[in-house]
């Protein structure tokens, strides 16, 4: 696959984390994407980071903002989609930090109706102020210092980040939906909309993204493991307030028992 790849990185209000995350994206190796900062409503400090990525990146990056009005990520990623360009579609969190091959490993095992499903190491708290200060980022391109960070409990794993020819063993379980985390995973555009995208009403903290996956495979998509290739590093931060999250559960529910492909709140076509 030799497409135009778009990368949607979601991100509220840490405008740190996300200078990092971006930074990280700048060193590819597969410069031919797209970056879309699907923004949930942050406020200015969001906007001058991402002005000064728009001018220095290697790769066009768009800034999709929408209206603060609580935790709408489902909404602010449907609308970073209709800005974007790219046939195959990557979605990852602005609080994560990615090593120069994950573009080109995504790519890599990119396939018609499968929706890739990526790994991802946890950083400590300590660990990941330190990243924040410093903005070094050769770490993670280290097996041997990622050895060294894990026996030093400063992530809480290293094997992941190990490239493993895996092969058929990736769709060893198809209907796993369970694999598919948000902050790292990818499919085609047109598998994407088939489904109308992710489901609106889902707000606030929680399972918009196992919806997503369910979906997808309840439309004929497999879930493709992308273990053991190009995980994310994910920042350590406070968790988010999960007060929606039986409600979101429950819909959740809804979606599993009746084989929904269709969203309740589908994506727009367009976005003011």
């Amino acid at each position: 696959m030799d497409e135009l790849i778009s990368i949607v990185v979601s991100t509220y209000n840490w405008p740190e984390a996300l200078d990092l995350s971006l930074k990280s994206l700048s060193a590819q190796t597969d410069s031919n994407f797209e970056i879309i900062v699907a923004d949930d409503g942050s406020g200015c400090e969001t906007a001058r980071v991402v002005e000064e990525w728009c001018r220095k990146s290697p790769v066009k990056v768009i800034h999709s903002w929408q209206e603060d009005k609580g935790f709408r990520l489902a909404r602010s990623r449907n609308v970073a989609v209709t800005r974007s360009a790219g046939k195959y579609l990557i979605f990852m969190d602005g609080d994560c930090i990615v090593r120069s091959d994950f573009v080109a490993m995504h790519r890599m095992l990119a396939e018609r109706h499968s929706v890739l499903a990526g790994q991802r190491i946890l950083l400590a708290e300590a660990f990941s102020q330190e990243c924040l200060i410093s903005g070094n980022l050769a770490w993670c391109e280290s097996i041997s210092k990622l050895r060294e960070l894990a026996r030093n409990r400063a992530v809480n794993r290293w094997q992941s980040a190990v490239s493993l020819p895996l092969g058929f063993f990736r769709k060893a379980r198809p209907n796993r939906w369970q694999l598919l985390r948000g902050c790292n995973w990818s499919l085609h555009r047109e598998d994407f909309l088939a489904v109308k995208g992710q489901d609106e009403a889902f707000e606030g903290w929680g399972y918009e993204d196992s919806d997503m996956a369910i979906r997808l495979i309840n439309n004929g998509c497999l879930i493709k493991w992308a273990g053991f290739t190009s995980p994310c590093f994910h920042l350590w931060h406070k968790n988010a307030d999960r007060t929606m999250s039986p409600e979101n559960l429950s819909r959740l529910e809804t979606v599993k028992r009746m084989k929904k492909v269709l969203p309740n709140k589908p994506m727009q076509e367009s976005y003011d």
